[in-house]
């Protein structure tokens, strides 16, 4: 209900009016309605809006304590009034144009509920202030939506599709692993540690990309992730950072033993055991001149390393930065039990075995202690397939997955059966 007041001549301006009879603290019990007949002079004891600035911005305060349902009525765009950033005239209408007010004027065009919205549409060059959302599909929710309705049609089917299509994949991955012959074809050496945890997140970190890709300014100056094996006796450590410093550096020997007891060396390649992209994109040497050593000058080696990083190799195409050892160990495992491959030997001929049946023996020079973390080492030979080396794991996954989805689908099937008639779900109990 709006209440209209009887127009005033123009030379009168009304005294101000009483406050309210209900206290600015309790807005709640106060009807819609009661709100719009309260002016924006009603609080100030001028009678020009412009002159109270802070009486509009109270009742906006106010009314935003209402409730959504009754903020809403409000949130409609006016029809006439005052813009923002021109006076408003005697009630808070428009203003008066060449200074007077015609007779009535203030009474037809005042609307208490411009104040709430902040006013009318201005006029052309104006800015009006409106709550209302862009008309957008995204913004008033008009994009095309779909949502499944989830059934036992539906349902059971899936489960039944996943565990016939899981379970046959698993055995197969299974078995393939176990009949994965271990001395025929291409033999592959790995060194596996135990109770090492590479994944630990202030290890991951602890490196510096920069700095392997061959970038001379992070090989003088380390980044501060690698703390606290950043730099050693005022010089910084190349390569920098914990993975680095704790590179697997134990050496291993193969022999085998023939007839007359004389150790016969088994040809172990130290090339071809990194990943490509790691070789030839992750891992760079500083540039510069030909000698390694010159451009590795003004660094100094890791803590835990014998000899420095331009020393691991005597070949200059494994040396260094692009050293396969040093890229292997810096790709880090995420279980505290794995393996890392070390060498590769070459099957020569097809009519004979890679390693044939005999005695060998395997040479271990020990640089790598274990016991202060309870860690164990071992040697494995092993071959690949299709597939991969011999890791059961994969299959068992599999199977794991399908039988799990294959029977709940039976749960779900022998309850759909015996409560598809019931009328009142609320009785179904599993």
């Amino acid at each position: 209900m709006i209440r209209v007041r009887p127009p005033f001549p123009p030379p009168f301006y009304p005294p101000p009016l009483s406050p309210p009879l209900v206290p600015p603290s309790s807005p709640s019990s106060l009807s819609p309605s009661l709100w719009r007949l309260q002016p924006t002079y009603a609080s100030c004891p001028r009678p020009l809006a412009e002159e109270c600035p802070a009486s509009s911005a109270l009742q906006r305060r106010r009314l935003w304590r209402w409730p959504w349902w009754r903020r809403r009525r409000r949130r409609q765009r006016p029809s006439s009034g005052s813009c923002q950033g021109q006076p408003a005239g005697p009630l808070g209408g428009p203003p008066a144009s060449g200074g007077a007010v015609p007779q009535g004027s203030m009474a037809m065009n005042y609307n208490a509920k411009d104040e709430v919205d902040g006013g009318p549409p201005c006029a052309p060059g104006g800015t009006a202030k409106t709550r209302r959302p862009d008309n957008t599909a995204f913004k008033q929710q008009r994009l095309p939506a779909w949502q499944p309705i989830l059934t036992a049609g539906t349902v059971l089917p899936i489960f039944f599709i996943i565990g016939l299509i899981f379970i046959p994949i698993g055995i197969g991955i299974f078995v393939t692993s176990n009949n994965i012959r271990e001395i025929e074809g291409n033999v592959f050496m790995y060194y596996g540690l135990s109770n090492f945890y590479q994944n630990h997140r202030r290890y991951v970190k602890s490196r510096d990309d920069s700095q392997l890709n061959g970038d001379s300014s992070a090989l003088l100056n380390p980044s501060k992730e690698c703390e606290p094996y950043r730099r050693n006796e005022d010089k910084p450590i190349a390569p920098c950072g914990a993975i680095a410093n704790s590179m697997f550096n134990d050496t291993l020997e193969l022999f085998l033993i023939g007839n007359d007891s004389y150790p016969v060396p088994i040809t172990l390649k130290k090339k071809g055991i990194a990943w490509w992209t790691d070789k030839n994109v992750k891992f760079r040497n500083p540039p510069g001149g030909d000698n390694l050593e010159e451009r590795f000058k003004g660094t100094t080696k890791p803590v835990n390393w014998l000899k420095p990083v331009y020393m691991l190799d005597s070949d200059p195409d494994n040396n260094g930065f692009i050293n396969e050892d040093f890229i292997v160990w810096m790709r880090t495992a995420a279980l505290p039990t794995f393996r890392k491959l070390y060498r590769l030997i070459e099957r020569k001929s097809d009519l004979h075995p890679t390693l044939p049946a005999g005695r060998y023996s395997l040479n271990i020079t020990y640089n790598y202690p274990v016991h202060y973390f309870d860690g164990r080492k071992r040697m494995i030979l092993s071959t690949i397939s299709w597939m991969g080396g011999k890791n059961p794991f994969l299959g068992i996954a599999y199977i794991a997955v399908g039988s799990i989805s294959f029977l709940l689908g039976v749960v779900l099937l022998v309850i759909n059966h015996k409560y598809r008639n019931s009328s009142n779900t609320a009785d179904i109990t599993i």
